[in-house]
């Protein structure tokens, strides 16, 4: 018996994938026009030497687990088409240990437990605002969220890549860890005009 060619022989189902897919297209459509603004990705670059066990900007996801001295990411987020004076983006993110130092193994479940509770008692969960850079008259590829020892981050809405020379972020990747952090502030962090 002959195999049947999927366009020949099902017309219908071919239609309802079209259809499908044309959904799918405008609905992508809409959420850009209907916002005004610019699709942009979502990535990370770590300089620590903790784990990003996860992070969002403004709710969107990074979608990565972002390890030591590493970068990452996916996800979208829409940016305003233009600038303004103030704005923020709201960073949320997990730090966790970032190796698998002392990993007993699965043998012995007593000490792989504890070794599990100590890594999950490494667990900190952080929110900021960050100042998001001026882009008027510069194409805007995405937002780079940078995170740097004592729970600082920086952001860029730059199109090239870390390292790259025109990259407005210079950073060292592998920072040395400080021995004490600023003491952080009982107040509120300001917040500028959110995206």
């Amino acid at each position: 018996m002959k195999p049947r060619s999927w366009d020949s022989t099902r017309p219908r189902e071919r239609a309802c994938l079209k259809a499908r897919g044309l959904v799918l297209m405008l609905a992508g459509l809409s959420c850009v026009v209907a916002g005004g603004g610019v699709q942009a990705r979502i990535m990370g670059i770590n300089h620590t030497h903790w784990a990003i066990n996860h992070f969002a900007v403004d709710g969107h996801s990074g979608l990565d687990i972002i390890g030591p001295w590493q970068g990452g990411g996916g996800g979208h987020i829409s940016l305003p088409s233009e600038w303004l004076p103030g704005m923020t983006v709201r960073v949320d993110w997990e730090t966790g240990v970032g190796s698998s130092a002392g990993f007993p193994g699965f043998a012995d479940r007593t000490k792989y437990l504890a070794w599990i509770a100590q890594a999950d008692a490494q667990k900190r969960q952080h929110s900021k605002f960050a100042p998001v850079p001026d882009y008027t008259n510069q194409k805007v590829c995405g937002v780079t969220v940078h995170f740097l020892p004592c729970d600082e981050i920086q952001v860029t809405t730059s199109c090239y890549g870390y390292g790259h020379p025109d990259y407005p972020i210079k950073t060292p990747l592998r920072l040395p860890e400080p021995q004490s952090c600023p003491a952080l502030s009982e107040s509120a962090p300001a917040q500028g005009a959110p995206l």
